[in-house]
């Protein structure tokens, strides 16, 4: 696609979008002269950019006025994903929070790209967060929706912004801070707990396998043979960088494997501070069918923490476990399970894992699409990745904006 091709903005009506109404589309020459389609109730607002693949979603009333949002949503896709993936519950969101919210819909990672490895796709990120933010000079506070890959992603890219002010005034000197201190110091005091500059509320992932795809039915289509998950460990490469973090190969000169990494603090790399500085951390897993990931990596638990009993909730049918859980101290024993398979008594990377991931409190729902034909699509049904194909999912959808914090 050309890289030059100008954006453009589309606007649909939020009366009609509910029933159908043909989207009002208008293709605009530069950024500076838009033309828009008013309905009379008001509409979304989709401006895309150069390429025409990421996108922003705003509210504009009947008048005609832009609010200006304080807070900006940023989702994430999967593997093999594209914006596209999440335009539904984008506007569930803006429904929701019309004022309030923005949600801009990354694409810099999509299709073959998200076999770039999690790193480089979370430094792509972390670049185009700045670019919308250096859009929106409204904004104060910032929340990341990832789903599958796409939440892995944003855990990379949040350390990457961690504690750093994007607006560039550090530069040009402040006057806000004591005499006595350095420039440095005071820039640290200001942005410390911050991400991008920004207030950081929500983290929320959907079917993120947070703890890899290697072993203990984190695949579940390999049917829980050890023999073949290894098998297909040792092919990972297929799937390009990607595919060797997924499945933990890709330790070398003696560093551990990147998503173990990412649950420590390094001197320039603070994930779990990053993590932490988020005021609402959830996790939405399928407990059922979904065949690409598992129960237990995308809930982050051990097996034996797994619910037993699920039940419907009224309101969100295919909601059927809610776990609003506080920090998960460390146990002073560790398990026979737990143990690597050479005898040595270090934990094994899963465990490790586990227990730096739920060092923060995280509220776990757990999803069963169990009953319908869209069963089978679980892993793209929890995000509604197309309503035509996943629409049994929008009561997770809902759930999850009905829950979203301000």
């Amino acid at each position: 696609m050309d890289s030059e091709r100008a954006p453009h903005v589309q606007e649909e009506d939020i009366e009609g979008a509910d029933r159908g109404t043909k989207k009002k589309r208008v293709n605009n020459e530069t950024k500076k002269k838009r033309r828009s389609y008013i309905p009379k109730f008001g509409c979304f607002r989709i401006e895309y950019d150069a390429t025409g693949e990421s996108f922003d979603m705003e509210v504009v009333d009947a008048s005609g006025q832009r609010p200006k949002p304080t807070h900006l949503i940023i989702t994430v896709n999967g593997l093999i994903g594209s914006a596209q993936n999440w335009k539904f519950a984008a506007k569930q969101f803006l429904k929701r929070y019309p004022d309030d919210a923005i949600v801009h819909c990354s694409e810099c990672n999509s299709a073959m790209l998200t076999f770039d490895g999690v790193d480089v796709m979370g430094e792509r990120l972390a670049e185009e967060v700045i670019s919308v933010i250096k859009r929106y000079p409204s904004v104060q506070k910032i929340s990341f929706i990832g789903h599958s890959l796409g939440g892995l992603v944003a855990r990379y890219a949040i350390a990457k912004l961690y504690g750093k002010d994007m607006s560039m005034e550090f530069s040009q000197g402040n006057g806000n801070c004591e005499s006595q201190i350095s420039d440095q110091e005071c820039h640290d005091r200001k942005y410390e707990g911050k991400i991008a500059g920004l207030e950081p509320i929500n983290f929320i992932t959907s079917a993120t396998p947070h703890l890899g795809s290697r072993g203990h039915k984190q695949v579940p289509m390999f049917c829980g043979f050890y023999s073949l998950e290894k098998a297909v460990s040792h092919v990972a490469g297929f799937f390009g960088r990607t595919g060797k973090h997924l499945f933990l190969t890709d330790s070398k000169n003696g560093k551990p494997p990147l998503l173990l990494q990412m649950v420590r603090d390094s001197e320039d790399m603070k994930f779990m501070s990053a993590l932490r500085s988020f005021k609402h951390r959830v996790a939405y897993a399928n407990a059922r069918y979904d065949q690409l990931v598992g129960w237990s990596t995308s809930s982050i638990r051990r097996r034996n923490e797994l619910p037993k009993h699920l039940s419907r909730h009224e309101k969100y049918p295919h909601i059927v476990n809610v776990e609003t859980a506080t920090s998960t101290s460390v146990p002073e024993e560790v398990t026979t399970e737990s143990k690597v398979s050479s005898g040595s008594g270090k934990l094994d990377m899963e465990e490790e894992m586990i227990r730096g991931l739920t060092s923060m409190s995280w509220d776990r729902i757990d999803v069963s699409f169990s009953g319908i034909r869209q069963r089978y699509l679980a892993h793209s049904t929890i995000q509604v990745k197309s309503y035509r194909f996943n629409s049994d999912g929008t009561d997770v959808v809902q759930h999850m904006v009905d829950n979203f914090q301000l």
